[in-house]
């Protein structure tokens, strides 16, 4: 399928950056041009070897003008200030979506900034690695992820249309949501597991003795906190911008340790040995629900 899209500007030729230009690269083939945009020449001449991008530059004014599509993949707090920055120099009928993962801060942000004939349909790819960067990207990236698309009720069709054509050429599933929903679901099942994360690896500063702690650690210590890698200022914005329910979700989580410490420090077996059994059958569960998805055809609807 060819979309119409044919002008394709990336702004922030990172991981999500870069994997999206590869994998539109992959499906378009020469039907597409990118341009990428990055404030670092390393990263952009990474990209156009790759083959993320043929067109690079710093510049993201000069960038948009001509695009059809203009991707934001950036950390929240720079891709609201982009947007502002390159509003005057969008074509009349251009598309802005984002890739990042919260969305009700960024749709009031953005909604203001840009002019008439200009439309905004937020994104969201639930994708990713522990490394960031152009290095890290890969064309596979969003095969069979889920991709969330959070438009207002009063969004161009049209527009919304072109964004999942676009986005059905990665690979990725899609399914679309209302933004506050969306930032409920991300705070509890990625924002605070990343907080987690990080949390377990600066409980070894801790450690009376840290030196050996850190060569004992095994496969355990290295797959829970193996998000831990990935990158600060990203998720500095995201605790900034999704900060109630991450707060929310935090405030359970806490409930909970709180919880299975009191019944440690009792003594209480049956109430430690209830809270790994029933984490066990819900992780379980869990598994087997991606089974049945992974099973299903890439869906293109809600």
């Amino acid at each position: 399928m060819i979309v119409p899209a044919k002008r394709i500007t990336i702004i922030g030729m990172g991981l999500i950056g870069g994997s999206l230009g590869l994998a539109l690269r992959a499906a378009q083939g020469a039907n597409i041009r990118i341009t990428g945009v990055d404030v670092s020449e390393d990263s952009l001449n990474t990209a156009r070897l790759l083959g993320a991008a043929d067109d690079i530059t710093t510049d993201s004014k000069a960038a948009v003008k001509d695009a059809d599509i203009v991707f934001l993949c950036t950390p929240v707090l720079q891709a609201a200030a982009l947007a502002k920055e390159i509003a005057p120099y969008l074509k009349q009928g251009a598309i802005v979506t984002d890739t990042c993962s919260t969305k009700s801060y960024l749709m009031q942000q953005i909604a203001f900034l840009l002019p008439a004939g200009i439309h905004y349909i937020p994104g969201h790819p639930m994708a990713g690695r522990e490394k960031s960067g152009i290095e890290a990207a890969d064309a596979a990236l969003f095969d069979n992820k889920w991709y969330i698309l959070t438009p207002k009720q009063t969004a161009d069709k049209r527009a919304v249309a072109l964004v999942r054509q676009v986005i059905n050429l990665t690979g990725a599933r899609i399914t679309v949501m209302e933004a506050g929903q969306h930032d409920v679901c991300t705070a509890l099942i990625s924002h605070v597991p990343h907080i987690g994360a990080a949390a377990l690896v600066n409980l070894l500063a801790y450690s009376e003795d840290q030196d050996s702690s850190i060569k004992l650690a095994g496969g355990g210590f290295r797959d829970t906190t193996r998000i831990a890698s990935s990158n600060a200022d990203m998720w500095a914005d995201i605790c900034m911008t999704n900060a109630a329910p991450i707060v929310d979700s935090l405030d359970k989580f806490n409930q909970l340790i709180t919880q299975i410490t009191q019944a440690i420090r009792e003594g209480d077996r049956a109430r430690v040995h209830n809270f790994f059994t029933t984490a066990k059958k819900r992780r379980d569960g869990l598994l087997q629900l991606e089974l049945s998805a992974s099973e299903q055809p890439l869906s293109n609807g809600h």
